[in-house]
């Protein structure tokens, strides 16, 4: 029963608190056990703070007792990635060069809303040093696992996120994403990942990698991601580009409504792409079942150029800025990743020229994507081009896959363009690995995004893996590396 509880989805909970048939405090009992028990052998987290989780769920058990409940999502656990500012908590962002001591004053606007939610704050999940790898691996946190092959990375850098869900430690993780971190990491572990509209969720501070960067939910079913997105898609006054609020409280439509009439682009490259053979048989079967869905599909293979040069331009002018915002000093350096370090330089070298010349072929690629949502409502490619590989190493190495340039193409473009995507579960390879489907919507169109994976998860439910095996496997360590390097970073600062 425990991790019948752990694993049950927000809106499950939510319906059961209100019959008072099972309570926050239970279910958050069930997780926090549930964490003791895996966590040291998947490492998702770098803080946790379980009895201040285990007081708000009471406090949460006593509204819903008055019928007073603050949202659905009172009494339900979430986690922050260690990107996003959190009162209270250590935000080092993988990074041995941030202290622990802080002061951490204040939260992120994600953070708020589910706090003003009424939902039950667990602690922050690993990343690779400033979210700048495929895989969650850190000087400071140490190798983050995936929990369907403990031997595979969850991806990055969201990666600690997405295995804290799949594995039921936690039920719904805040995430970001500038080249693909929340899509990659749920297609890696069989999770569900929007990457939102730029400033649908509001954020604060902004991040240094400017427009590229989103806040979104990975959860375990699309219904939690469409309750979470009714909360921290609300107003914040610090983010100065934030959108107009959505309307507040949106049902979760009915799935039964099928794909009919839904007209969707798929293109199983994008033009650029190579694509592993097994991701892409599976990926074909998932765009036949949409249309048996009632979907209209046509198929397009070349869709763009390759933007990849355009987003790494920008993206290592924002590493540049990093350090600047930080104020890192040579020392500083010396304790980062060196590939890191170089970004920044390669930042720091980059003309003004060829800032705005990349920035011009970004604006390019948004203009054609909003003509070719005029004839579709969405684009459909893999989410990755291979599935998760080898936890081990900074890249995502496997032999078996040395002739795919590129593991991760098909994300990034659409953080070039701004549009919201998800990572939509479609299957398992044959040795048992998840695979995901990128569903992209027009600009500001998240909502479309996440009715169209409400239809495609009625129909074909999202597999899970054996939580029990996991726990049958001795860690490497008592102590998860995440944690404990945290612990004594602040008992050296105490002494």
């Amino acid at each position: 029963m425990p991790v019948e509880l752990a694993t049950l989805s927000a809106s499950e909970a939510s319906t059961l608190f209100a019959k008072r048939e099972i309570s926050p405090y239970e279910m958050t009992r069930a997780i926090v056990d549930n964490i003791a028990r895996l966590n040291p052998h998947i490492n998702a987290f770098c803080w946790l703070d379980t009895d201040a989780a285990l007081a708000a769920a009471r406090e949460s058990e006593a509204r819903w007792l008055r019928g007073e409940p603050l949202s659905p999502l009172d009494g339900i656990t979430f986690t922050v990635k260690d990107l996003s500012v959190t009162r209270g908590w250590p935000t080092r962002r993988g990074c041995l060069a941030i202290s622990p001591e802080g002061p951490w004053l204040e939260d992120a606007p994600s953070v708020a809303r589910m706090r003003e939610a009424g939902a039950v704050p667990l602690g922050k999940t690993t990343v690779p040093e400033f979210g700048g790898s495929h895989v969650t691996q850190s000087k400071l946190c140490g190798i983050t696992r995936n929990p369907w092959n403990l031997n595979n990375t969850p991806g990055g850098s969201s990666g600690g996120a997405a295995a804290s869900v799949i594995a039921g430690m936690g039920t719904i993780a805040l995430a970001s994403d500038a080249a693909g971190s929340i899509r990659g990491p749920a297609a890696m572990t069989g999770t569900f990942g929007l990457k939102t509209t730029f400033a649908r969720v509001p954020d604060y501070p902004s991040s240094y990698l400017g427009s590229l960067a989103v806040i979104g939910p990975i959860t375990r079913t699309v219904e939690d991601a469409w309750l979470c997105m009714n909360e921290i898609t609300r107003h914040d006054s610090r983010d100065s580009y934030g959108l107009p609020p959505e309307p507040p409280d949106l049902p979760i439509p009915d799935p039964d409504k099928r794909l009919a009439g839904v007209r969707i682009l798929f293109s199983p490259t994008l033009g650029f792409a190579d694509v592993e053979p097994e991701t892409a048989g599976l990926v074909r079967v998932a765009v036949r079942r949409m249309e048996s869905l009632g979907a209209e599909v046509d198929e397009v293979d070349h869709v763009m150029d390759d933007p990849s040069a355009a987003l790494w331009t920008i993206m290592s002018a924002g590493v540049a800025n990093a350090f600047r915002v930080f104020n890192f000093s040579e020392a500083d350096a010396a304790l980062m990743t060196p590939r890191w370090v170089a970004s920044a330089e390669q930042g720091r070298k980059l003309g003004m020229m060829a800032y705005h010349a990349a920035c011009e072929k970004r604006e390019a690629l948004g203009a054609q994507m909003r003509a070719l949502h005029e004839r579709y409502d969405l684009i459909v490619t893999p989410t990755l081009a291979v599935p998760a590989v080898g936890a081990e190493g900074e890249e995502m190495i496997e032999p078996r896959y040395a002739g795919i340039r590129n593991r991760s193409p098909f994300n990034l473009p659409f953080n070039l363009t701004k549009q919201p995507a998800a990572s939509l579960p479609i299957g398992l390879t044959a040795d048992g690995t998840p695979v995901g489907l990128q569903v992209v919507g027009p600009l500001y169109g998240d909502r479309d995004v996440l009715r169209a994976c409400l239809a495609y998860q009625a129909a074909f439910p999202f597999a899970a893996p054996d939580l029990a095996r996991i726990a049958r496997v001795t860690p490497p360590s008592p102590v998860p590396q995440g944690i404990q390097s945290m612990l004594d970073a602040i008992s050296r600062k105490s002494h």
